[in-house]
């Protein structure tokens, strides 16, 4: 018998599961996320608007971070400065806090004595430099006249010192160079004011942390958990040490260079010994690596103009005197005060200059002396066993056959 359309319906209607299936009728989750990224209904999830804003203030905030650091960056050098200035005379104001006086009145009496040592230095160097000019100002139609009589009686020239002053007066050179000197007074004294403004920033920070040194580190340890607190306290004992121990040890450097090259400056008449014997004292030992060289350029400069051979015994003596102190002073002074290896010493110069110029190049060993000793009470050290090789010589065992003979042994046996 034939079943009609609507017994077949009604199979169909039966062989259907009552309820939606697992996989395909289920309902869906309210606020539930597709695999694209979108909910059922086609709206974004919750958490993606909140998450491209936390993107963008995070850029924001990096990019802030970023042009904030580079225009604060004078700023935070002149503070290291301070503070690595602090640390050199903290010894000084602590003996004199210790024995009643407060630590503002020290610090002002330590910075006054600098000042004024600082200022008498720079007069009296500026006055030798001055004086010096205007010798070699008056004396130039002389050294022009044997300038032209060599050039005469050796390439037997006609040369007269009134043709060379008009080509040199109504040169183009001259002018451009006039222009040059004009436009650039502006560039000078906008750099005079901006270092003078540095100079005062400087000392002021370097005042407070000297005077206010102990609420400083009360301040910083407050902060911190005592197991901390200790670490931070020796750390910065052990900075107040090497710092000062350094300045310290580097100006008795330049107290015996400057007395020695004094003496020497004397017996050969140069004018200005005692100035140029503080001259090359300080430059000598201040500025790292080129400092010795800098320093000796302006006395053999000043002893050239009173005989040439003059410059010629200066530069022997700075030279050998230059070995002397490395080799016999300079590692008897600062043995116990900053105690590093010299190849660690000129790699710390070099590492301070390329990332702070001049200043870190003066504040590095005292940096890194600070950390290798802080770092090296946590470093474990055992004792050297008692072998040629830690001494550098060869072992040689008798009878044992090298490696190149065993080499060749096992050649031979092929």
């Amino acid at each position: 018998m034939a079943r009609t359309d609507e017994d077949t319906e009604q199979l169909t209607r039966r062989a259907e599961p009552a309820g939606p299936t697992a996989t395909t009728d289920r309902p869906p989750v309210a606020g539930a996320a597709a695999p694209d990224g979108r909910t059922p209904d086609g709206r974004m999830p919750r958490w993606l608007p909140r998450a491209m804003v936390l993107a963008l203030a995070l850029v924001a905030a990096f990019q802030l971070g970023n042009w904030a650091f580079h225009q604060l960056t004078g700023l935070l050098v002149n503070i290291l400065i301070a503070f690595f200035l602090a640390l050199a005379i903290e010894p000084a104001v602590s003996r004199m806090a210790a024995r009643g006086m407060r630590r503002g009145l020290a610090t002002f009496l330590v910075f006054f004595v600098l000042t004024v040592a600082a200022a008498g230095f720079v007069t009296l160097l500026g006055s030798m430099l001055a004086g010096q000019i205007i010798k070699m100002i008056e004396g130039f139609p002389d050294y022009l006249d044997s300038l032209i009589n060599w050039i005469n009686q050796t390439f037997h020239a006609h040369l007269k010192r009134v043709d060379v002053q008009e080509g040199l007066l109504h040169s183009d050179w001259l002018r451009k160079y006039a222009q040059n000197s004009a436009a650039g007074v502006l560039d000078v004294s906008q750099q005079v004011l901006g270092g003078l403004f540095q100079l005062l920033t400087v000392a002021l920070f370097s005042f407070y942390f000297a005077a206010d040194g102990p609420r400083l580190r009360r301040a910083l340890c407050s902060v911190l958990p005592p197991a901390r607190q200790s670490e931070v306290l020796r750390a910065w004992e052990i900075a107040v040490d090497k710092t000062g121990g350094y300045l310290y040890s580097r100006g008795l450097m330049a107290l015996v260079s400057g007395v020695a090259h004094y003496i020497l400056l004397q017996a050969l008449g140069v004018p200005y010994a005692p100035v140029l014997g503080v001259w090359v004292g300080l430059v000598s030992q201040f500025i790292p690596t080129i400092g010795t060289y800098l320093a000796g350029a302006l006395p053999m400069l000043i002893a050239f103009t009173v005989a040439p051979w003059y410059a010629v015994w200066v530069l022997v003596f700075v030279v050998v005197y230059q070995q002397f102190e490395n080799y016999m002073l300079q590692p008897k002074l600062t043995a116990k005060s900053v105690d590093i290896h010299p190849a660690v010493a000129f790699g710390s110069v070099i590492v301070g200059t390329a990332l702070l110029g001049a200043v870190g190049a003066l504040i590095s060993i005292p940096a890194v002396a600070t950390l290798q000793a802080f770092l090296g009470a946590y470093v474990k050290r055992y004792d050297v066993t008692d072998d040629p090789r830690v001494n550098g010589h060869r072992v040689r065992t008798g009878g044992a056959p090298g490696v190149l003979a065993r080499i060749r042994a096992a050649r031979v046996r092929r």
